[in-house]
């Protein structure tokens, strides 16, 4: 071998080395695409995604939560990154707990699963204030989301600040790490002609800041129009197999990114609902039709803890997605895009290097999914203690120290530190000024821009009145008694949350604007501008009752009789048996907040009731990781007077599972397989109803079996007038004690010979189990 040949080798040697064994690290990945898919280390690629928020839940619960998204069949992740939880003062980060973001990610990245991280800074996401920090807005000569020069630097900053941080951590895959893509802004041709010119200017720097900041990785822009070259255009919606043309690009694959599993809910909305077949339509359409990635908006919702949900949404975010607020699988939903996943799995040669055509096979093509019913028990071990009571005192004008001619505006009064500020002033009647008939009283009425507000006058309630999220602005009307001489009349004036969307968030309005008092000898009397006294917040809130150490700084007393407006009340209990998710029943409450040992699990408002005449949401969640075993302090701020006495600690499970089956349906995804690059078929595949427990329990009692024409649906099964007893013996025998079971669908097997009420009809076997912890038998 010659001197340089040696050389060489000796050169190469190590790096080839290195590239087999990688030293140790992370191996690096390549990410690129072209106008037919995302190609990751040269391989094209189906993405099958997800959208997870690490806030909406808990580190605890983390793990789990991506564990059931591998097994749902995902292969990436999607969050977004929340600016004013990680800077709520600025210049001070927190990414500690719930926010601790490179925790999530490095989750992720040890189930195998890919990350797209979307960084904002403006997320939407029915989160405050769209993810803006609220000191932003009192920056000089701001304007939000355009090309205006001090939300520019703040922008990047912030942006260097996230991108930075993930490249510490290499958690770029181009360094090694999971996230495979990266998207600047959300959704902005939805206001961009709002901002003119500025608007476009505004796209284009946003753009060059993303691959400026990171180009290792592909940068998105959903729902951009005009997307600049060196990002990717994308589609949010339901439909996007038929709503989008594609990008705005020929070298540009078609990405999918928010694809609704239901629809987020606001306080005064009924159940939102998708079904599963709806969404796995959707989804096959669009991979059919060229798409290379749909995510899932949301595959976990979880729940807004605290006060981070934006005006009027419950604290319940997306709970009918594939897993629910508690991590749940919800069925069939989970099952029927695991098989649908499976199956596009199974066409990804044909999808990828195909030609696309259209085949209908039959009207009425199902998949088989189990299906589940969810299930809130009345813990019998965590029982309330006994309750005691704080209430607020109702302050006037002079005690309190803040002082202005008019009412000042409720959002920069407060600057988010508080969902409440208190509102008073002073003025004297003669008794002349008094209506003299009895058959008259005065009427206070408050034009508020928003969102709600409580009534008193000389410290006596008078009553509550509130907009709704379509119309924040609100007119409150009642009667009220007044004296000769001083009157005092205070508002405790509050919002449910900051908007989250639309131009110029910089510039919106909350609070009483104009106060009257009508009835009166001289006629209406405008109160605007007597000089109002104000003051940020509750005395609770500044004393922090709902810790363990700030509930001893207030004089408690025993809860006896009736209820009353702007009381805190506080128990204790023990944590609820087993390790099922746990919840709060709250239907005997009507407004306010709540706390399990200083943690606030968010705002309840269960007496603002939905077209259907129940609350939107009645069951709060109380994540296991803040609960101790024993002892736990729950404290209550009710707003407009609730008994807590009635509220139920529940544990939650989803252990009532069903089955539903019909002859017309075609065989399960799981008859195929690839092998060797080629679709296979199963030899004799079992057509029948499947049940597996979640969690490894076993079927503990049969509930409901029907074979003929049952309807409803899981948990709320109807029996039809043909039926079958033989049926429900052999569920009993195949199932009971087990794991899981299957029953075949053959009518020999099904019916008794010579005793079929109805011969002639397509029939269904719906069965319905519960499922509990025992011993099991060996399974089907």
């Amino acid at each position: 071998m010659s001197e340089l040949r040696r050389a060489v080798l000796l050169v190469l040697l190590p790096l080839l080395l290195a590239s087999v064994y990688g030293e140790g690290k992370t191996q690096q990945q390549a990410v690129t695409y072209d106008g037919r898919s995302v190609i990751i280390n040269g391989s094209r690629e189906l993405l099958f995604s997800g959208s997870v928020h690490y806030p909406r839940s808990t580190p605890a619960m983390w793990p789990d939560i991506i564990r059931r998204s591998k097994e749902g069949g995902l292969n990436l992740i999607q969050t977004y990154v929340f600016w004013n939880i990680h800077e709520p003062v600025e210049g001070k980060f927190n990414f500690e707990g719930n926010y601790d973001l490179v925790k999530f990610i490095k989750l992720i990245g040890q189930e195998g699963l890919w990350v797209t991280l979307r960084i904002g800074p403006y997320i939407e996401a029915e989160w405050n204030l769209g993810g803006f920090p609220y000191w932003l807005k009192g920056v000089t000569n701001i304007t939000f989301r355009s090309y205006n020069e001090p939300f520019l630097h703040h922008m990047k900053k912030y942006a260097e600040k996230i991108i930075n941080l993930m490249k510490e951590h290499k958690l770029f895959a181009d360094q090694g790490g999971p996230i495979i893509m990266a998207q600047i802004e959300n959704e902005y041709n939805n206001v961009q002609e709002a901002y003119r010119e500025s608007g476009h200017k505004y796209v284009k720097w946003a753009a060059e800041l993303a691959v400026n900041l990171h180009s290792g990785i592909p940068w998105l822009m959903c729902k951009q129009r005009d997307a600049p070259d060196t990002v990717i255009s994308t589609c949010n919606g339901r439909q996007c197999g038929d709503t989008f043309p594609g990008p705005n690009g020929p070298n540009k694959p078609s990405l999918w990114t928010e694809n609704w599993t239901a629809q987020y809910r606001v306080y005064g909305d009924p159940p939102s609902q998708r079904a599963a077949e709806d969404l796995a339509f959707a989804v096959a359409r669009f991979f059919a039709k060229n798409g290379t990635l749909n995510n899932y908006y949301m595959y976990h919702g979880g729940t807004n803890f605290g006060r981070t949900s934006s005006s009027f949404v419950t604290s319940r975010y997306y709970d009918e997605a594939p897993l629910d607020e508690f991590g749940l699988k919800r069925e069939p939903k989970f099952g029927h895009l695991r098989d649908l996943h499976r199956a596009l799995r199974l066409s990804k040669k044909a999808l990828l290097k195909g030609t696309p055509r259209v085949q209908k096979i039959n009207e009425d093509l199902e998949v088989v999914a189990q299906h589940s019913s969810r299930n809130f028990v009345i813990s019998t071990r965590a029982k309330a203690g006994k309750w005691e009571m704080y209430k607020e005192k109702v302050p006037t004008a002079h005690e309190l120290e803040r002082k202005s001619k008019s009412p000042e505006e409720l959002y920069d009064l407060n600057k988010d530190t508080t969902d409440y500020a208190w509102y008073s002033t002073s003025i004297t009647f003669d008794k002349r000024d008094l209506p003299m008939r009895s058959d008259i009283s005065p009427i206070l009425q408050v034009a508020s821009l928003g969102h709600a507000l409580l009534a008193f006058v000389n410290g006596e309630y008078v009553g509550f009145g509130h907009g709704s999220n379509v119309e924040k602005s609100h007119v409150f009307k009642k009667l009220i008694k007044l004296k000769p001489g001083a009157n005092h009349i205070t508002l405790l004036a509050m919002t449910v949350g900051l908007p989250n969307s639309g131009a110029y968030m910089e510039k919106r309005f909350a609070g009483p604007r104009a106060i009257t008092i009508q009835g009166l000898m001289a006629g209406t009397l405008d109160i605007t501008r007597n000089y109002w006294g104000q003051q940020v917040g509750v005395a609770g809130e500044k004393m922090q009752l709902y810790t363990e150490e700030g509930s001893k700084k207030a004089q408690w007393t025993e809860l006896n009789g009736t209820p009353t407006p702007v009381t805190w009340y506080k128990t204790y209990f023990d944590a609820p048996e087993g390790d099922n998710p746990v919840a709060l029943r709250m239907t005997s409450m009507a407004k306010g907040m709540v706390w399990i040992n200083g943690q606030s699990i968010g705002r309840y408002w269960v007496s603002y009731l939905s077209p259907l005449g129940k609350p939107t949401q009645e069951e709060y969640h109380v994540p296991r990781s803040f609960l101790k075993p024993t002892n736990n302090l729950m404290v209550v701020f009710e707003e407009t007077g609730g008994d807590p006495r009635k509220i139920e600690i529940l544990v939650v499970n989803r252990d009532t599972i069903c089955s539903v089956v019909t002859e017309y349906h075609p065989p399960h995804v799981r008859s195929f397989d690839l092998k060797d690059n080629k679709l296979r078929s199963n030899m004799n595949p079992i057509k029948g109803a499947h049940l597996a427990c979640p969690d490894r329990k076993t079927i503990e009692k049969v509930e409901f079996v029907s074979f003929g024409e049952a309807d409803g649906a899981c948990g709320a099964f109807i029996a039809g007038k043909c039926d079958s007893k033989k049926a429900h013996k052999l569920v009993e025998k195949e199932c009971l004690g087990k794991t899981e079971c299957t029953i075949p669908f053959d009518r020999k097997v099904l019916q008794e010979p010579g005793n079929d009420p109805c011969p002639d009809i397509e029939k269904s076997l719906a069965v319905q189990v519960k499922c509990g912890v025992g011993g099991s038998k060996s399974d089907a």
